[in-house]
């Protein structure tokens, strides 16, 4: 639970900053849900101005969500081995300590900046526009933004990015669509990571993990891949190079971001 985005506001506390709630102003007298509210509108400014920057700077912003452990860093590295000759990329990784992913990445040639969140549960477009500081964007065609690792908020935050990357590891269990909402109704891709896996468990079927993502009214692709299988990976490539033309075009997707999710999810 993190101050920042207002998801320590639950169904159950909800009453305590809405009208005559115990909680309903701040020490300075100003509406609780407001200042919730007000936090996510300078959070949408900030993300538009690095959008405007990205585009700027010919660059395609990919965010990566997913829970902790479900392959983001190992996926970046099997891109990059395979793509780094096609394109040049930048990764920010957020984490709430340790530049661990970080150096992963850039044993690999690539630049990356670490942000660590300490106690928030995510990236906001103000993080990402401090470490964009520390990127030279120029020539850049792909920045991969991995958010930190959390089903929940991070599907919430606008950062300027052009598309959301959802991650479901299958030993997650095929259901967590359905659980987490939020984050798989934002998804422009769906990756089932961690493939492998099928040979040696019988409680995920892919078919009906790619059910509850439709039931979620949301026709994004859905893509079963594992970094130890290099073949499986094409799709994935073939999806981030069809991303690129269409940035190049012109005609990059808006990011899938869920208004409701944070700040006043519990209004």
């Amino acid at each position: 639970m993190c101050d920042t985005c207002g998801c320590s506001i639950t169904p159950a506390n909800a009453h305590l900053v809405q009208a005559r709630g115990k909680l309903e102003r701040t020490s300075e007298g100003k509406a609780s849900v407001e200042v919730l509210a007000s936090l996510l509108h300078e959070n949408d400014h900030q993300a538009a101005h690095n959008r405007e920057h990205f585009d700027r700077h010919g660059v395609l912003a990919l965010n990566l969500m997913s829970s902790p452990g479900s392959g983001k860093t190992s996926l970046l590295e099997a891109t990059i081995d395979a793509l780094g000759g096609e394109y040049s990329m930048a990764v920010i990784e957020g984490d709430l300590e340790t530049e661990n992913d970080a150096e992963r990445i850039r044993a690999r040639g690539v630049p990356a900046v670490q942000i660590t969140t300490g106690q928030a549960c995510h990236l906001d477009a103000h993080m990402v526009h401090d470490a964009l500081h520390a990127l030279e964007l120029d020539g850049v065609d792909l920045l991969f933004i991995e958010n930190v690792g959390n089903l929940v908020c991070p599907a919430s935050f606008d950062l300027g990015h052009h598309a959301n990357v959802a991650l479901l590891s299958v030993t997650e269990g095929d259901d967590k669509p359905a659980k987490y909402p939020v984050m798989f109704r934002a998804a422009d891709l769906v990756l089932l990571s961690k493939s492998d896996f099928l040979d040696v468990i019988d409680d995920f079927d892919p078919a009906r993990a790619e059910r509850h993502v439709r039931e979620l009214a949301n026709p994004a692709p859905v893509q079963a891949l594992s970094v130890r299988r290099p073949d499986s990976l094409q799709a994935w490539f073939d999806w981030l190079r069809a991303a690129v033309a269409a940035r190049r075009s012109g005609t990059a997707m808006a990011p899938r971001i869920q208004p409701d999710g944070a700040a006043l999810h519990a209004g």
